[in-house]
């Protein structure tokens, strides 16, 4: 069909075939929505692929060459009748019908005005982006982890933040709270674990009142130099902040050396800061199962259910005497109460889809904590709170350090640890095992390392190793040397110093014609399946194929089983998805 005929079978207007060739000024008659534009006549111009001989008008083209057919000045189509403006002027002597030149219209116009308005709305938003985010980077107070942490989260790892809550006075309103002149002691501490695969965390409360050993704490001063501040033994834990200059770094190291876990990070929050944060979210609900009047903390609700938030919220995690046996232990039980209130506030959709709730969240948040020189920006706490952010509330389970009344003193007013139990709760978070009823979405990985346990095993005797110190205390690579050469027969090791590297497990490294040697040393040093590392093996000194032994930080001792649990031990506890009334 021809391009007339198809203007009339679409019921496009003849007007609308003819379009302005930028190349050659003219207009011209468009016949396909794909094929040439065949110009207003003007000079004669030879034919291509003839040599330049012309072809006759009326004379077909050859197939594949199909040339559009040449438009004669009375072959113009007739004025569109919606024509809106006078036709350009024809070249001189030469009658031409060209396409008007037609006014953009309003709408485009307002098209047009409102992108590029739009694009100065973006450019716009974007500024005033960066600059909120250097208004945030400004509310943020750090301090330096003084060589106390792991150096930061990593997000392929488990991670362990410190919570801190000091009882300094600050702020308007506070007056009633706290201890008169305070320095800011460590008066609420949360050991928050979260697990490898962010299928489950732990959030482990140590009472303010435990006595434990403070270790010595290099902590960089206010002008830059460092000052070792003196340990101190049998004390009160919440001393490792605060007293004698002590900063979070501190807190750090006595939680290592209470635990064996190392934290990655801390935050350090004051009263003001659960006032804020409460605020900004719209405050918390609790739940009280009888009346409550603390007149120290200056708390009177009634039974039943309430919207806390401001004074009255941090009034609620001060109380201790109108519940439990109203000591610290209780005040504990009302703490975790409220951050697994205000945990389920902040992951429901009313909090995270709010833009204002979300902002006043993020300026509240950055005023009200001092965090570690590791989370120093809004974009590493943004990192953070994403990792966070995986974790579903029935799987972060609270629970206390297992202590029991200090037997040294008549009237009760400390506490020390139950040896029978706090081990095993620390050997279980260390272990990355859940307190929660969780499915490990890393279970098949689990099923492959507990597999390299299985099958037969070489003679000790057999067994070539050589055996590094990579975290463990000094000594530890020669004392398991003896043990295994003097008591397990495995004559054929040797001790080579100190790895490249710090670990904090201890790995066993072989080469797959040596998994017999692997599972038979595993089987004398009480080594996981996830300990054994398939890998590629070492020369020993005597030239020979030999596995590499690497004692972590986890090391316990030459006999010691390095097994690690794999159920959580009973403990009290409670999961941040229940609701749970204060009593």
């Amino acid at each position: 069909m021809d391009a007339q005929g198809r203007g009339r079978a679409d019921n496009i207007d003849p007007a609308d075939q003819w379009v302005l060739n930028p190349n050659t000024g003219e207009y011209e008659l468009r016949l396909s929505p794909s094929g040439a534009q065949s110009p207003v006549p003007g000079p004669r111009r030879p034919a291509q692929g003839d040599g330049g001989a012309r072809r006759r008008r009326d004379e077909p083209a050859p197939d594949g060459d199909r040339e559009p057919r040449r438009v004669r000045p009375g072959d113009v189509p007739p004025p569109r009748s919606r024509r809106r403006g006078p036709e350009p002027e024809a070249p001189q002597g030469r009658r031409a019908a060209r396409r008007p030149v037609k006014k953009k219209s309003k709408a485009k116009k307002a098209l047009l005005w409102t992108g590029g308005s739009m694009a100065f709305v973006l450019v716009a938003v974007s500024a005033a982006g960066y600059l909120y985010i250097r208004h945030l980077n400004g509310n943020i107070t750090s301090v330096s982890d003084d060589g106390a942490g792991t150096g930061g989260f990593r997000k392929d790892e488990a991670i362990n933040i410190l919570l801190i809550g000091t009882d300094k006075r600050t702020g308007k309103g506070n007056e009633g709270y706290g201890d008169a002149g305070s320095v800011g002691h460590a008066d609420t501490t949360i050991l928050l674990h979260v697990s490898k695969d962010r299928s489950n965390a732990t959030a482990l409360s140590i009472p303010r009142d435990l006595i434990t050993d403070i270790p010595d704490c290099p902590t960089e001063q206010e002008d830059g130099t460092k000052k070792v501040i003196p340990g101190t033994a049998n004390t009160r834990f919440n001393k490792s902040l605060g007293q004698d200059g002590r900063t979070a770094s501190c807190t750090m190291r006595t939680v290592n050396e209470l635990t064996g876990i190392k934290p990655d990070d801390f935050m350090v929050a004051d009263f003001n800061a659960v006032k804020t944060l409460t605020e900004a979210v719209g405050g918390v609900e609790v739940c009280l199962g009888k009346d409550i009047d603390d007149k120290d903390s200056h708390l009177k609700l009634d039974k039943g259910t309430h919207n806390l938030s401001g004074d009255q919220a941090l009034a609620f995690v001060r109380t201790r005497h109108s519940v439990g046996f109203g000591g610290d232990l209780s005040r504990i039980g009302l703490q975790q109460q409220f951050l697994s209130a205000l945990m389920r506030k902040l992951s429901g959709n009313s909090t995270l889809t709010s833009p204002t709730k979300m902002l006043k969240l993020a300026e509240a948040g950055t005023k009200a904590l001092t965090v570690d020189s590791q989370l120093d920006n809004i974009g590493k706490l943004k990192d953070l709170g994403m990792e966070l952010g995986k974790l579903n509330p029935k799987n972060l389970t609270f629970t206390t350090v297992p202590v029991v009344d200090n037997p040294t003193e008549k009237v009760k007013a400390t506490v020390v640890l139950n040896e029978s139990k706090a081990p095993a709760v620390f050997a279980a978070i260390r272990d990355d095992v859940s307190f929660s009823d969780v499915k490990k979405k890393k279970q098949k990985a689990k099923d492959a390392q507990a597999a390299r346990l299985k099958g037969s095993e070489a003679p000790a005797a057999d067994v070539r190793v050589r055996i590094l110190n990579g975290g463990a205390p000094a000594g530890s690579a020669q004392s398991v040397l003896s043990w295994l050469q003097n008591d397990e027969d495995v004559t054929k090791s040797e001790n080579v110093g100190n790895a490249p590297a710090l670990l904090g497990k201890t790995t066993l490294e072989y080469a797959p014609d040596q998994a017999a040697q692997a599972r038979r040393l595993a089987d004398i040093m009480g080594l996981s399946g996830s300990a054994l590392k398939p890998g590629k093996s070492v020369t020993n000194s005597q030239g020979l194929p030999a596995m590499t032994l690497t004692l972590g930080k986890d090391f316990k001792g030459a006999g010691v089983s390095l097994t690690p649990a794999t159920t959580a031990p009973d403990v009290d506890k409670s999961t941040a998805d229940k609701v749970k009334c204060a009593s």
